[in-house]
């Protein structure tokens, strides 16, 4: 019975991957890809977790329960926790680095600097996250240094690299669900569409777009998961989506819709089976 569960929950998760990414604005696309990235893996992850409540015996519904769905459940739990500490040993790993750099004060802020001419400035870190910039950078004009600095602030505000932290354990978790790379890569461009729409609420938005332009190409460090730079070459073939959306009268920042978060409560429905376990 146990497995009957697992292969329901298997294929409600197979099939909701399948579903298209519907067109609308950044904040309405965010949503979307949020659902179909998160509900199939949290779904799995209830189900399993599910399973290895009621263990290998007893009965479910009158049908005896045995343990290939509970060594199958367990192993991936197991798996998942190990992805889950190797993701944080490698974030760790690039916060130290982070941190080895030298400290200065700018426009009010701690940063850190990278001796390097290349143009590049990104958050390190998990929910407090170090900003980096490098010394070429600091050579650009002021104004658009600033809108380099407000950029990144944004990813600060929305705590992007802790959040993508767990994100990206799902996807590690989760790589052979149908779409997940593109889903991956639709989340990525997303967020830094978020941050340079709150950017541009406080900078001149043309401004933003010619730093962008600026420091494309200038790629010191590559980490989709801990570094959330102005300009990253996982979002390069989506630059002028970026420029476009910049150019383009700002709208508002919506509060989150909270309805579509509702179906997260499905997810959690395979708990429930434990009631029928005996």
């Amino acid at each position: 019975m146990h497995l009957l569960i697992i292969l329901v929950a298997l294929g409600v998760a197979w099939s909701l991957r399948h579903l298209p990414v519907l067109e609308g604005n950044w904040q309405q696309r965010f949503e979307r890809v949020l659902f179909l990235f998160l509900f199939p893996p949290t779904l799995l992850l209830m189900t399993a977790i599910a399973v290895l409540c009621m263990g290998p015996q007893g009965q479910m519904v009158g049908l005896r329960v045995g343990w290939l769905s509970y060594m199958l459940a367990s192993s991936c739990l197991g798996i998942a926790a190990i992805l889950c500490i190797k993701l944080g040993w490698q974030g760790w790993q690039s916060t130290r680095r982070a941190r080895e750099c030298p400290k200065i004060n700018l426009e009010g802020k701690d940063v850190r600097i990278l001796d390097t001419d290349a143009l590049f400035a990104a958050q390190i870190g998990f929910w407090q996250p170090e900003l980096v910039v490098t010394q070429g950078l600091l050579q650009i004009a002021p104004a658009h240094l600033h809108s380099v600095l407000t950029h990144e602030q944004a990813h600060y505000h929305y705590r992007d690299t802790f959040w993508f932290f767990w994100l990206s354990w799902i996807r590690d978790c989760t790589a052979w669900l149908p779409n997940t790379d593109a889903l991956w890569q639709e989340l990525l461009v997303l967020r830094e569409l978020r941050a340079d729409h709150w950017a541009a609420q406080q900078v001149d938005p043309l401004l933003l777009a010619e730093s962008l332009l600026m420091v494309v190409g200038h790629h010191v460090l590559e980490s989709d998961v801990f570094c959330a730079p102005l300009a990253s070459s996982q979002v390069g073939d989506r630059l002028e989506q970026r420029i476009d959306a910049l150019l383009s009268y700002p709208e508002e920042i919506a509060k989150p819709n909270l309805h579509s978060w509702s179906w997260f409560v499905c997810a959690f429905l395979p708990l429930l089976t434990v009631v029928l376990h005996s």
